[in-house]
């Protein structure tokens, strides 16, 4: 199957950016240069230093929804939650409040004492500006209604503007998450691991079973979806989840999901 899709997926490598979370995944997987220039620039801190990056973690919840976090990353202390967003449903309140709660049950063992919990950031970049106030930069924190003095939880909540492309060193920083080729970005050690996953033999390899693998688990969450409900919308959710991930056609994403051809014209109107 790889050596059948593989020219789709190279043209889909080519149009990747760091705002596609599957390529972010990739470029920053245990990158700490990478991940310390996007901490250093979005807190605004050149003496922060990254000791550990890990992308796709997984944190179960025994009682209820489990997370996977998109990049976490640490300095020895603080613990950083890095999430791309391009849909700004993803990236709606309750869902920083149940990434921040999470990261505290992922630090936390039986006995810990609240005062040892690590400060922790989740860290939205959307590719929209969501709150709408031309901001660069939105921080939530906690705070008493009374006295607007903060509530010092430890708990940190921003929302980085994709929107944003000034001659600022963030709005560099969000010109070269929307970059297709690494010779348009302003910052090297960004542009170095682009390339690699673009034009390095390995590089290109390893993105192709990426790709690979992610095509397989639309396929697959097609068909049980299918056989489970065998509702229309699920079956909408598959196609679109497909063309959006893989960046192929309607009637391909129809074509891996065996959706019959007498059937595919009545997808497309509603699509």
């Amino acid at each position: 199957m790889l050596e059948q899709n593989e020219e789709m997926y190279l043209e889909k490598i080519k149009r990747l950016r760091l705002m596609d979370d599957t390529f972010f995944n990739s470029c920053f997987d245990d990158n700490i240069p990478c991940m310390e220039l996007l901490l250093r620039i979005v807190l605004n801190n050149d003496r922060l230093r990254v000791t550990e990056v890990i992308t796709q973690h997984g944190v179960p919840n025994l009682h209820g929804r489990a997370v996977r976090f998109d990049a976490l990353a640490t300095d020895g202390e603080t613990i950083y939650d890095v999430e791309i967003q391009r849909s700004d449903e993803g990236a709606i309140p309750r869902r920083a409040r149940y990434n921040s709660s999470m990261l505290d049950a992922r630090e936390a063992a039986k006995g810990t004492l609240f005062r040892a919990l690590p400060e922790t950031y989740v860290i939205f970049i959307t590719e929209h500006d969501i709150w709408r106030r031309a901001k660069p930069v939105y921080e939530v924190r906690r705070m008493f209604t009374d006295t607007a003095g903060m509530f010092e939880d430890g708990a940190h909540v921003l929302y980085v503007n994709g929107e944003d492309r000034s001659s600022s060193p963030l709005g560099r920083l969000m010109h070269d998450f929307f970059c297709t080729d690494p010779n348009d970005m302003y910052h090297e050690v960004l542009a170095e691991r682009v390339r690699y996953f673009k034009e390095d033999e390995k590089g290109v390899a390893s993105m192709c079973r990426v790709m690979e693998e992610l095509y397989n688990d639309g396929v697959a969450l097609g068909e049980a979806r299918g056989e489970i409900q065998g509702a229309e919308t699920e079956r909408l959710r598959s196609i679109r989840s497909l063309i959006e991930r893989m960046g192929i056609t309607a009637e391909a994403a129809m074509d891996a999901l065996s959706i019959a051809k007498d059937e595919q014209s009545k997808y497309l109107a509603l699509l």
